[in-house]
């Protein structure tokens, strides 16, 4: 319906006005920088646990890596690209060749080869363990839309986005369950339920010793591949700000190759300060807070756009609206709420980085801001 770069800031905008937009696309950009963050103290931990002599650098090689994938980046649209579908297509494969020898592996020669680990229950009750769950599967799941920051670079955006986000959503669940089914055959419940990292308990019985580097190896690379989706789609939501002059002017500079590298930097920049800064789990937490705002504003801005501009081509029809997009509103609000509740210091701390985007916009950004775009009309034709 709106085929431009900017994801969730593009329809905030377009349904709730420049101060929506400006603060949605905000937080959008913060929440890609800080998933690179977390991600990029994660492949610092993994390499670690791969090779002991990174022990204590940990975080210098997730500036490293990152610093490496704007260097791809920055080489064009083209290098980016292909270093996704490399790493993507790498990360699937794998991860199918771990349930194929786990289905293959004899079970009554696993259950006694690995004891089994204790991990200590999460202090807080049940609603605290609830979230923090919720957080990692949230962020699991979180590229389900990912292709919206690309609608103005994609064709045929009416086609292809509902199969990327209907498509990335049921092949990341279906491997999902494949690796679960293929924990549950190799490791007995017991042990399951108690390890800190069950697939590596489950690698090291399949493979032998050789099994925790292959899940580690697994591990750096999906690091990394998500990491430079990040990379891109930061760099594409703060590009579409500044062309509307809702953020300087300079950050919409684009190279010979066609990336935006000055919102790539900026991107960049950011995310090297969080993880020098931060630690895994608060990142996490704050990212999943993040992410579940910007759904309750696309999911709002979907009703008012119905209300609102009635007219404008809808070319894919959802099963079950207005219920469908109604309930997941209100399961992501529920989310919010819990988070507040249970995790109050890291949804404190996601409240005033949104926060302090408002002085911004009221000093500097709506004395700039520029007329929301129609609609191209090759684009309404294509819808059409």
């Amino acid at each position: 319906m709106l085929p431009f770069a900017g994801g969730w800031y593009v329809y905030a905008r377009r349904a709730m006005g420049d101060l929506a937009g400006f603060l949605v696309g905000c937080s959008d950009a913060i929440t890609q920088t800080v998933s690179n963050g977390y991600l990029a103290v994660a492949f610092g931990e993994f390499a670690a646990e791969l090779q002991p002599a990174f022990q204590g650098h940990g975080k210098l090689l997730g500036v490293a890596l990152l610093c490496i994938l704007t260097l791809f980046n920055w080489l064009g649209l083209r290098m980016g690209s292909r270093a996704q579908q490399l790493t993507s297509l790498l990360k699937a494969l794998a991860l199918v060749a771990f349930v194929v020898a786990c289905f293959i592996a004899h079970p009554a020669a696993v259950h006694a080869s690995v004891a089994p680990q204790h991990i200590s229950a999460v202090n807080g009750g049940l609603l605290l363990s609830l979230v923090l769950s919720l957080q990692a599967i949230i962020m699991s799941y979180d590229g389900w839309y990912a292709a919206i920051y690309f609608a103005e670079e994609d064709e045929d955006p009416a086609k292809n986005l509902p199969r990327a986000s209907i498509g990335g959503v049921l092949a990341c669940a279906t491997i999902y369950i494949l690796v679960n089914l293929a924990l549950l055959r190799v490791l007995p419940m017991s042990q399951f339920a108690g390890s800190a990292m069950p697939v590596a308990d489950a690698a090291m019985v399949v493979l032998g010793r050789y099994g925790k580097q292959f899940i580690l190896l697994i591990s750096l690379v999906a690091a990394a591949s998500t990491m430079n989706a990040n990379t891109m789609i930061a760099s594409r939501i703060l590009f579409a700000m500044a062309r509307d002059r809702m953020m300087p002017r300079w950050i919409a500079r684009i190279n010979a190759g066609g990336t935006p590298t000055s919102a790539l930097l900026v991107g960049t920049l950011f995310s090297v300060a969080l993880v020098l800064s931060g630690s895994f789990d608060s990142l996490l937490g704050i990212a999943s807070v993040l992410v579940v705002t910007n759904y309750v504003s696309g999911f709002t801005a979907l009703f008012i756009l119905r209300k609102k501009e009635p007219t404008l081509a809808r070319p894919f029809k959802v099963w079950g609206y207005p219920w469908s997009n109604l309930a997941v509103l209100l399961a992501s609000a529920a989310f919010l709420v819990a988070v507040v509740i249970a995790d109050l210091k890291d949804a404190l701390f996601t409240l005033v980085l949104i926060a302090l985007a408002c002085p911004l916009y009221l000093l500097f950004i709506r004395k700039q801001r520029v007329q929301i775009p129609q609609v191209p009309a090759a684009a309404v034709d294509q819808l059409e």
